[in-house]
């Protein structure tokens, strides 16, 4: 039923529905996890992306994900931060139906059928098949909550309400005076929790409880709640452990733990990066060299192979997005005050996006001693070390080290127009020629081949071939300094 229905035609009273579609199997009776199966089948036999948006995660999280809904489990996404289980989550309902029936005024989200509440019992038996019929769309049937130790029962599944006991003139133990949770106001949806480790012991077993008896008690009186969601988590797998924050029967009743990770090569986070990147902004155009992209997305796999970060922390796949974006805000800066043409990003304008860095990067002590700024710039000289070897291999730059090493010396302003820059650049033998050569620049095009020169000395600096400071700009290797990439 994910297929559109004109809202003019659906039933408006449990009579009409009786005789319609839902009425009938296999529609009536389903259950979201039964919902979600078939819809899954469907998409699969129909071929196309499950997961539109979703990248590198077609052969290796993608296949659980769909065995974990086929099987009908609750399932827990592990993963460090920043590798997009969150968008996972909210993508499954996607896979829900474009609306399903409801008691009309039911908290939640009762099945006209099968009713759970007694609001919708008492409904149904006073009105027959006169009662009105609501009719819920997919995107209200996703709920999503951020646990925190501060969650509560009552926030999660429900609390007595003596306002509510008041003015029905009800008993405090009737069911009419609950004020349901986020929970079961997730009935016959999905039911999403980040970071579930952080929920407090008291509120797990609430959730378990839940999970697999379908009551719950709530202020001393009993409440049964047949729900029928499907739980969806997530949580870093330091903390999704016995001597961690989860409780052992919860972590029993979820029946898919599914591992996330970061990009598998350079190629896949630099299709992330440009597809999530805020780049396209209007104005003057942007042309962002290939090799700048990936210049920036090798930032983040440094960051991951470097032993002062912290890698229980991770460093999300946000770094790279966000210094793209800062970079392209310094060449936009640049080409505005200076009137070029075109926003074109240098390896210089990386350098600008280091606030980008630091703030992402949870350093361990060696790293604090060092300081956040010292190593987010040798993480992008490395990386440019790593983007000049990539492009070049073992192309032959004696003449250019040469030069250097006999007393050459080059600083030239990042805020500079690109013609002053190529001409400052021409100055060293066979660097420009070196950069059109291999297509990190062209002939007549001075911003894109300016920043492959800023690469290729960049490179050289990174494999400790020629020096570069900021007040001496690109001068010869110290002495004690071997060549050879780094």
């Amino acid at each position: 039923m994910q297929g559109q229905t004109h809202s003019a035609l659906l039933p408006r009273t449990f009579g009409d529905l009786r005789q319609s579609p839902w009425a009938e199997a296999p529609l009536r009776g389903r259950s979201v996890r039964d919902e979600l199966r078939a819809n899954l089948l469907a998409r699969l036999e129909a071929g196309g992306p499950l997961l539109p948006g979703i990248v590198g995660y077609e052969d290796t999280i993608v296949p659980q994900l769909v065995n974990a809904i086929l099987a009908r489990h609750h399932f827990i996404l592990l993963g460090l931060r920043g590798q997009a289980k969150s968008r996972i989550l909210r993508a499954l309902a996607s896979f829900l139906d474009d609306r399903i029936p409801i008691v009309a005024g039911s908290e939640v989200n009762d099945d006209p059928f099968a009713p759970i509440s007694k609001f919708a019992r008492d409904r149904l038996a006073e009105c027959g098949d006169a009662t009105p019929i609501g009719w819920l769309d997919r995107s209200a049937r996703y709920v999503e909550k951020l646990a925190t130790p501060d969650v509560t029962i009552a926030d999660l599944i429900g609390d007595l309400d003596p306002i509510k006991a008041a003015r029905g003139g009800h008993l405090l133990s009737d069911e009419l005076t609950m004020h349901f949770g986020l929970l079961p106001r997730a009935n016959r949806g999905i039911f999403a929790i980040n970071e579930l480790p952080d929920l407090s012991g008291k509120v797990q077993v609430g959730l378990f409880n839940i999970m697999q008896e379908g009551d719950v008690q709530i202020k001393g009186y009993p409440v049964r709640l047949p729900l029928d969601v499907l739980l969806a988590f997530t949580a870093n797998p330091e903390d999704y452990t016995a001597r961690g924050k989860i409780i052992t029967p919860l972590k029993d009743r979820i029946g898919s733990e599914i591992l996330t990770h970061y990009p598998r090569t350079v190629e896949l986070g630099m299709e992330i990066t440009a597809q999530e990147a805020w780049v396209a902004r209007g104005g003057r155009p942007l042309r962002l060299p290939d090799f700048i992209l990936e210049l920036v997305e090798r930032v983040a796999f440094e960051g991951r192979d470097d032993k002062r970060v912290d890698r229980r922390s991770g460093v999300s796949q946000r770094l790279p997005i966000s210094v793209l974006e800062n970079a392209v805000s310094n060449a936009e800066r640049r080409a505005a005050a200076l009137g070029e043409p075109d926003v074109v990003p240098r390896v210089s304008d990386v350098y600008a996006a280091v606030p980008s860095i630091t703030g992402k990067l949870e350093l361990e002590y060696e790293g604090e001693l060092q300081g956040g700024d010292a190593i987010a710039r040798e993480l992008i000289r490395r990386a440019a070390g790593h983007t000049l070897e990539a492009r070049l291999g073992d192309v032959d730059l004696l003449g250019i080290v040469t030069w250097f090493d006999q007393g050459g010396a080059l600083k030239i302003s990042p805020d500079e127009r690109s013609e002053v820059c190529l001409k400052g650049f021409a100055v060293v033998p066979g660097l420009v020629e070196t950069a059109e050569r291999y297509g990190l620049g062209s002939r007549g095009d001075a911003a894109v081949t300016v920043a492959g020169c800023e690469l290729i000395l960049e490179g050289l600096a990174a494999a400790k071939r020629i020096s570069r400071s900021e007040e001496l700009g690109f001068t010869r290797a110290r002495p004690d300094r071997k060549a050879g990439w780094q």
